[in-house]
């Protein structure tokens, strides 16, 4: 089902990493969340590490996907299995017993998502008290909280997340539209927090942020401004295996969500022309490895 990626156009060096993945299946032992929104094929552990290894891929880190709601056992128990290769993002209540949030730390989760774009989103002064409340659950962890927010709701919460106990990520840059420029409203307040140093962006989702599947001229100057407000801060992520739209709405049975078909080699191409030199390795190797605790 997933073609083999065609050589990245670019050195990839020893110990990168994909800091967003998600795995689904098999359903007979995973099944999908009731209340989810769409219903996705298998993407399997095979799946995955043979994209992986097929750009030179050392390592992951998967993150809960909403189809699963807070059931984390497909994700732990594949961490469980390769340890050394993944580590985990996963989605929980934050009265999630601090038993259970220490067991899920030892299989090498680092953090909890908090995903409000998906579901059609939440207004700021909601979206600020689940922030809090997780913040505060996960921070005797040393967890990150990662959020799926768009720019205007990192604008109305850019006071609060300077004074969290922990950092945050924001997922796939922020969801700012590249073909709005760099002046649009909320991007200077996410490089803000990028120089600050107290937040985290994902160089991903180029069909999130633009109408072209591997970015163009906007996307590459929004990546830019991204890495240059704090390279320290930024990772890149594949956002494999790639679900495709799917209505909010809908009567009976969850839809149906393809996958889209995108060439893995491409994506890593496309970071050589948003990061020069030595911030490859940053972005690939350095900056993951601090954030998830690889060694």
């Amino acid at each position: 089902m997933f073609e083999p990626p065609s050589p990245p156009q670019i050195t990839v060096p020893a110990g990168s990493c994909d800091c967003h993945v998600h795995l689904f299946g098999p359903y007979d032992r995973y099944p999908l969340d009731r209340g989810r929104l769409y219903t996705p094929g298998l993407a399997l552990a095979p799946d995955l590490f043979a994209m992986l290894d097929g750009g030179g891929i050392a390592r992951a880190v998967l993150v809960q996907p909403s189809a699963y709601g807070t059931d984390n056992r497909c994700m732990l128990d594949a961490l469980a299995q390769f340890p050394q290769r993944l580590r985990g993002i996963v989605v929980i209540d934050p009265a999630t017993p601090v038993e259970d949030l220490a067991r899920m730390h030892a299989l090498g989760v680092r953090g909890t998502r908090l995903n409000l774009a998906t579901p059609g989103g939440r207004p700021a002064d909601e979206t600020a008290r689940m922030v809090e409340r997780l913040a505060h659950a996960i921070a005797p962890l040393g967890w990150h909280l990662q959020t799926f927010i768009p720019l205007d709701i990192i604008s109305a919460i850019a006071p609060l997340v300077k004074t969290l106990p922990v950092e945050v990520v924001f997922d796939h840059m922020g969801l700012a539209q590249a073909e709005r420029g760099l002046a649009q409203p909320g991007l200077s307040t996410l490089l803000d927090l990028l120089a600050s140093g107290r937040a985290w962006v994902k160089l991903s989702g180029t069909y999130r942020v633009s109408n072209d599947i591997y970015g163009n001229a906007q996307v590459t100057a929004l990546a830019r401004a991204l890495i240059a407000a704090n390279r320290d801060r930024v990772v890149w992520a594949s956002d494999w295996p790639h679900v495709g739209t799917h209505p909010i709405r809908f009567e009976g049975e969850p839809p149906h969500a393809e996958y889209r078909r995108i060439d893995y080699g491409r994506l890593l191409t496309e970071l050589g022309a948003w990061a020069g030199g030595d911030d490859v390795a940053r972005i690939l190797v350095r900056n993951p490895a601090r954030l998830y605790g690889f060694a």
